[in-house]
């Protein structure tokens, strides 16, 4: 019997270190999933009107962008990732929440295709943004850029999420230096930090920079503790702006076109700055996967670079359609993500991929929860990233405004009109979309019309509204005072010096301004305290007529 037990102890004692070795693996190998390892940080980075074809990477040759090029070659290229939709408003609600904007009543804003100034329509606060689920699984939240989601307080991202903001409520060419400012009588543009307009129609040749910064001292205050960081750029949506370190290689003749212009903006001369501002955009980046590193958390945090929709005036590539188009070009997005360690450097990936589906993966990685009381579009992607699966997709569709006009599944995309068939594409073969097989697929046509209509379906029983509200009124100093309860005719009287406000009918007073205040306007006078109103200058045509139809882009 004691040598029964002593050959036991004896192979206990022998196994042991290889029993010890193979948990060790076992654990190793779990954690190389992603899912069971210390949760990542993540950070996105989203450009506005940047093409499929507008990074070295995807191949254009008409800019250079060594940082993301280097990111693609230390992680991987989608390159059949995307947008929801091909104008910024209704991308960035799929963005945040996960949906098709027709989902949530976000694919256009109240009067237009995309949300303006002072708009009584946003994202309703009752909709949980990624950035709120982050949070609530202990994630700090910082976004820095453009929102364009709802520039009223109620709407604004530190409702939505986000702990910290700072950049603009909508984009930069939204502001009284519009060429056709004449018709549609634009208010100065806002920058905010936090909820408060710190400044009033600022240097755009500085936004990107400035964004670069807030950008790096977030990552700064809190690479102990785990983040989600949201980049949205103002550009390169026009107009282009560059700070100065970008324009020592700009033509002097275009330089001198700028130094023309004169309470406008001159948008073609501006648009031969396209590869300056890419550069700027590389360069920006360049700082946040530096400050990544210089922190020790560069193993620890997934980075994805992507844009909102297809380009304005840079390049789709070998894609057809622009911005407004969907097309490929309108909608299949350069994107480049990295995590080392953790997805395989220098691959490509063609699974069908969207940025609805940032949500439901990040929730995954961070073991933070997706609301199941309500239906979302995007799908959990890690194990195509990690893994080589294929896209959990079995069908995206394509939207423009509240009108869907093409489904993709597989490489087969159908392109309809009025509901019925118009145009047929192998994508796998035909990219560019150039050659119509419609005559020549009767089966996958049945087919594809059949996702449509099983969609349409979803969406009338599995749809949410946006929210509205009465009589909004432009961001800008005074609304900001207004609500820290400081005296209004002051400010009233600064924001028409400051020409904020350029009428004072009653009847546009009524919407922001106090019963009493109203009574002085009639009579014609500004007492206690108003005295600064004598300082004003004669008034320019009411702010607050009704806005005009933009062209769509």
């Amino acid at each position: 019997m004691k040598l029964q037990k002593a050959k036991a102890v004896r192979n206990l004692s022998i196994r042991l270190p290889f029993v010890v070795l193979l948990l060790t693996l076992v654990a190793v190998t779990m954690g190389s999933s992603g899912a069971e390892s210390p949760r990542p940080n993540f950070v996105i980075i989203f450009t506005d009107d940047q093409g499929y074809g507008d990074l070295g990477c995807f191949g254009g040759a008409h800019v250079a962008t060594p940082r993301i090029d280097r990111m693609a070659a230390e992680g991987m290229k989608l390159t059949s990732f995307y947008v929801a939709a091909p104008v910024c408003t209704p991308s960035r609600a799929a963005l945040m929440t996960a949906c098709y904007p027709r989902r949530i009543d976000m694919a256009t804003g109240s009067d237009f295709l995309v949300l303006l100034a002072g708009d009584r329509k946003g994202l309703n606060p009752k909709e949980v943004t990624i950035a709120e689920v982050l949070k609530g699984a202990g994630y700090q939240t910082g976004m820095f850029g453009k929102w364009h989601l709802g520039d009223q307080p109620e709407f604004l991202p530190t409702r939505q999420g986000f702990d910290e903001y700072f950049g603009i409520p909508y984009s930069h060419d939204i502001h009284p230096f519009h060429p056709r400012q004449d018709r549609f009588r634009f208010p100065p543009l806002p920058l905010l930090d936090g909820e408060e307009v710190i400044e009033m129609d600022p240097d755009a040749d500085y936004l990107t920079r400035r964004i670069t910064e807030r950008a790096v001292k977030f990552i700064e205050k809190n690479k102990d503790q785990p983040f989600f960081l949201y980049v949205p750029h103002p550009i390169p949506h026009r107009p282009l702006h560059v700070s100065p370190p970008f324009m020592s290689d700009v033509a002097g003749s275009v330089l001198d076109q700028l130094k023309k212009e004169n309470h406008s903006v001159d948008y073609r001369a501006r648009d031969k700055l396209f590869r300056q501002a890419i550069n700027e955009i590389d360069w920006s980046v360049g700082q946040i996967l530096d400050s990544l590193k210089a922190q020790g958390i560069d193993n620890k945090t997934l980075v994805i670079f992507t844009s909102d929709n297809g380009p304005a005036i840079g390049s789709a590539g070998a894609l057809r359609g622009r911005k407004g188009s969907t097309y490929e070009g309108g909608m299949r997005e350069p994107a480049v993500i990295r995590w080392p360690g953790k997805i395989p450097a220098g691959t490509s990936n063609a699974e069908l991929i969207t940025a609805m589906d940032l949500l439901p993966t990040f929730a995954n990685l961070a073991g933070a929860k997706v609301p199941a009381d309500r239906v979302i579009d995007g799908k959990d992607i890690w194990p195509v990233l990690a893994d080589g699966a294929e896209s959990p997709h079995e069908a995206f569709f394509y939207h423009s405004q509240n009108s869907l006009q093409a489904v993709r599944s597989g490489d087969w995309k159908l392109r309809v009109k009025g509901g019925k068939a118009v145009e047929l594409y192998h994508l796998k073969t035909d990219i560019g979309e150039k050659a119509n097989v419609l005559a020549g697929h009767p089966i996958e046509v049945k087919r594809l019309l059949g996702l449509i209509g099983d969609f349409e379906r979803d969406l009338a029983a599995n749809s949410r509204p946006a929210a509205y509200i009465d009589k909004p009124v432009p961001l800008s100093p005074v609304k900001s005072a207004l609500n820290a309860n400081d005296d209004f005719g002051a400010m009233f009287c600064y924001g028409m010096k400051a020409g904020l406000i350029r009428d004072i009918r009653i009847e546009n007073l009524s919407a922001i301004s106090t019963p009493e205040f109203v009574r002085l306007c009639r009579r014609g006078r500004f007492t206690n305290g108003h005295e600064k109103c004598r300082e004003v200058t004669p008034v320019t045509p009411a702010l607050h007529d009704p806005m005009p139809r933009m062209p769509q882009p």
